[in-house]
């Protein structure tokens, strides 16, 4: 007890100090730590079903790249069936007369040719707008819990731009 009092230690204003400091832990455990954690605990779900959705856009568009070289190389194989049909059909028409035949040759192969260059864009520009609605849904899907209403349509005004720019 004499050290206590050397030391200018009051027993009552240090129990007193004690209660205090454990009413300010049970106030701030009680009333902030745990809505703190809530709020990350938010966020990192957020974050996670960000990541999620990434992924899932990165695997839809290799899906649509995957389509495309698909309809590319549809695109060949008609145009060469299409090319050889009419090598045929101009051969044996040379046999009749040889110079009708050349003309309607060379008039079937720029047909089908330009056929194919009408296909070829057509299908160029489907899946341009596939891939711009898809980026436009992934951008809309994963800029919702992270910025304001006002800041969604601003970021999303500057992407459609950005993408129609590209188009």
């Amino acid at each position: 007890m004499e050290i206590i009092n050397n030391f200018g230690l009051d027993p009552y204003l240090f129990g007193a100090q004690v209660i205090n400091f454990l009413i300010v832990l049970y106030l701030l455990k009680r009333f902030l730590y745990k809505p703190v954690l809530s709020v990350l605990k938010k966020r990192e779900d957020a974050i996670k079903e960000g990541l999620k959705q990434a992924e899932e856009a990165r695997l839809l568009l290799e899906e649509a790249v995957q389509k495309e070289k698909a309809m590319l190389k549809k695109a060949q194989e008609t145009a060469k069936q299409t090319i050889t049909n009419a090598k045929e059909q101009a051969s044996l028409i040379a046999v009749q007369i040889e110079e009708n035949s050349k003309k309607q040759a060379e008039k079937i192969i720029l047909e089908a040719k330009s056929q194919i260059e009408l296909e070829t864009k057509e299908a160029e520009k489907r899946l341009s707008a596939k891939i711009s609605d898809l980026s436009i849904e992934f951008l809309t899907s994963s800029i919702k819990n992270i910025f304001s209403e006002k800041e969604q349509a601003e970021v999303l005004d500057r992407a459609i731009k950005q993408i129609r720019k590209t188009n």
